[in-house]
């Protein structure tokens, strides 16, 4: 569908295990992404970079593997935006009365040990907090989520270098390593 807005793009689907504990969210896959079907394909978007710095996933492995990387350190990949009509890859771009939100709900109910939302930029916070509120951060008896916006990695977003990004993206390498030091801790036990 092409409307004057631009036409209609969808995102991925998730890439998550029950086991989940940090779930990264974007907004909607730029055009690099859409073509190659890919989490954060554009070879300039910082994304792969630092999850390589973190977790060994960096863009010179295969895609597959990068997922596999992540997973492994108990991290999710989604965006809040299912659906929307935009011209191009910018967030500025989008029409708003277009937007249609993902399942948010239900990856979260699916992820019982999530503690942690990350947003890739505060286009992703914005939609959140637009379609989700505050009803998201809370779920039934459990925990509360901690919920923090991240700079995007997004080469559009050139008010920060790399080593800004990298440094301000710490706090997900943070809440992904405390999991597995606690995991190592009641192993040893």
């Amino acid at each position: 569908m092409v409307s004057a807005a631009g036409p209609e793009v969808r995102s991925f689907a998730p890439v998550w295990r029950e086991d989940a504990r940090v779930l990264v969210l974007g907004s909607m896959p730029g055009v690099a992404s859409l073509s190659a079907a890919q989490y954060y394909a554009h070879p300039r978007n910082a994304f792969w970079t630092i999850m390589g710095e973190f977790f060994g996933a960096g863009p010179a492995l295969p895609y597959p593997a990068r997922l596999e990387r992540l997973l492994d350190a108990r991290i999710a990949l989604w965006d809040v935006i299912a659906s929307c009509r935009r011209p191009g890859s910018l967030d500025s771009a989008i029409a708003p009365e277009s937007v249609v939100a993902n399942d948010l709900p239900g990856l979260i109910a699916a992820c019982p040990a999530l503690e942690y939302i990350f947003f890739n930029g505060s286009t992703a916070a914005d939609a959140f907090r637009r379609h989700f509120g505050a009803r998201l951060a809370t779920a039934g008896d459990r925990p509360t989520l901690k919920l923090q916006r991240l700079p995007s990695t997004s080469p559009a977003h050139a008010g920060r270098n790399l080593a800004d990004k990298l440094a301000a993206w710490t706090i997900l390498r943070q809440a992904a390593e405390r999991d597995a030091t606690l995991q190592a801790a009641v192993g040893a036990a």
